[in-house]
């Protein structure tokens, strides 16, 4: 191609040429600068309108899941972090690094690499805050005035917490006057009401972030602003130690509703067509699970792509029994790697379907989506599961709710024989993998156990295969755990 020449050859006109092409050269590296400068800012497709830097991040997409520990360990490598607020109902966070430049450090280095947590994307950018003033957006807490009354949340909670478990860890630092526990948007939550400030004092410096068993049931501490708790009942969920002369609370109504998100039985009406209503708020709260809509009627689940050499019925009633009680289940005779699995209702179909879509168990991704089935009738090849005393759901149901999730590497193991070793837990179960580390331990007088395998793959077959099943003279119930190591 033939270069371009200036209109004329007079030395006057050749310099200014020059120089217009001089200016075109750099508008054009300039535009290609800014472009890039502006393409830093076009973060997972979404552009961020660059709030002024500050040490205060704002985390959105934070789900249920994820915990405080999680996006610590996100943040830290950047700095000191100094504060950290839970939005839960919004599933948000406020992080507040020690200074800007850590911040900023944090900020430029996930615009280019997609933060992740438990295999979900979140997304970060500056808060408009430069500064937090409170720990907590609770209207129940104060966050670092002392107070006699003392707001807990616990997190990662795999076991039960009651009044007494509460009162064994809080009363060492002084005598507690009265409990209420409560469960919200937030998680399961206690408000502990102390005779002396010093007393709550003393127990929240020295109970702050600690577990009250190990490796789980972590204390997030708080002070409250009420100045007074009201208890009506003393039972597991409420109590008053100067005044053991109240009554139990009477069946079918809810304790110191006013303390929690209002009542749950009231707000479990959002859901008519489950007869469990009660026991899903009180596992929730305000906010099911991300993905979860809890207005789903249909309560049977087709699933395919199924191993048909290696799957039957009671392996695929020992996987969705963990999401809900399981009705009826039907291999299909013309698609042997189909199936039918009927739930309680259509809340436990729901999460049936949202958990285990894509699970993979023996080599195949499962394909797990409702069918236009309502139900499955009884027949030959119909397997009944509706009055098995193995459905989870029929005692604990709330607890059980709470700990649904997607198939993980880590399985517990309860129910266990009191001699039982670790050996030979590890003998029941290795066949289905590579185990990588186990912790046999003991809680409230029984044996229990976490077991670490390779790949959630495995961990999955050792539960299909082996819950109910006998070790030792019993029969150990097997369920997935959150907790990523031992």
């Amino acid at each position: 191609m033939k270069k371009s020449e200036p209109p004329a050859a007079s030395a006057i006109s050749l310099a200014w040429w020059r120089k217009v092409q001089t200016l075109i050269i750099e508008s054009s590296f300039y535009s290609l600068w800014i472009a890039s400068l502006l393409s830093r800012f076009f973060v997972f497709g979404r552009l961020l309108i660059m709030a002024e830097p500050s040490k205060v991040i704002h985390v959105r997409n934070v789900g249920h899941e994820i915990s405080e520990n999680d996006l610590l360990q996100l943040f830290q490598p950047f700095g000191v972090i100094t504060k950290l607020v839970m939005l839960r109902a919004k599933n948000q966070a406020l992080l507040q690094m020690q200074d800007v430049p850590s911040a900023v450090n944090a900020l430029q280095f996930y615009t280019n690499v997609q933060p992740s947590i438990r295999g979900r994307n979140i997304y970060i950018q500056f808060s408009s805050h430069q500064e937090l003033t409170t720990m907590d957006q609770n209207t129940q807490g104060r966050g670092d005035e002392p107070n006699r009354i003392l707001l807990v949340t616990i997190h990662h909670m795999l076991y039960p917490i009651t009044v007494e478990v509460l009162h064994q860890v809080f009363s060492p630092h002084g005598f507690v006057e009265k409990i209420v526990t409560f469960q919200k948007s937030a998680g399961f939550q206690a408000l502990i009401q102390y005779q002396l400030h010093q007393s709550a004092i003393s127990a929240r410096n020295s109970l702050q972030g600690r577990n009250i068993y190990d490796g789980c049931c972590q204390l997030d501490i708080q002070f409250s602003n009420l100045d007074e708790l009201q208890v009506n009942y003393n039972n597991e969920r409420s109590r008053d130690f100067t005044n053991p002369s109240l009554p139990s609370e009477q069946k079918g109504r809810s304790s110191q509703t006013g303390y929690g998100d209002g009542d749950m039985y009231a707000h479990a009406a959002g859901f008519p067509q489950m007869g469990n209503a009660a026991a899903i708020a009180a596992a929730f709260g305000n906010g099911l699970p991300p993905g979860i809509t809890g207005t789903n009627d249909r309560c049977t689940v087709l699933v395919s792509n199924l191993n048909s050499d290696r799957i039957d019925e009671d392996k695929l009633f020992n996987l969705f029994s963990i999401y809900g009680n399981i009705v009826r289940i039907k291999l299909l005779r013309n698609k042997p790697d189909h199936a039918l699995v009927q739930m309680g209702d259509g809340f436990q179909a729901e999460l049936a379907v949202h958990f285990l879509k894509g699970a993979m168990l023996f080599g195949k991704h499962l394909e797990v989506n409702f069918s236009k089935h309502p139900n499955i009738t009884t027949g030959a090849d119909t397997h009944d599961y509706s009055n098995s005393n193995l459905n989870r759901f029929n005692r604990n149901a709330a607890k059980n709710y709470r700990y649904c999730c997607s198939p993980t590497k880590m399985i517990h193991i309860s129910t266990l024989p009191q001699d039982v070793t670790e050996e030979e837990i590890v003998t029941h179960l290795d066949e289905h993998g590579t185990i990588v580390s186990t912790k046999l331990f003991e809680m409230n007088g029984k044996k229990q156990a976490l077991i670490l395998f390779e790949n959630e793959e495995q961990a999955t077959e050792a539960l299909v295969c082996k819950h109910a099943t006998s070790l030792g003279g019993a029969t150990i119930r097997i369920s997935f755990s959150q907790l990523q190591t031992i």
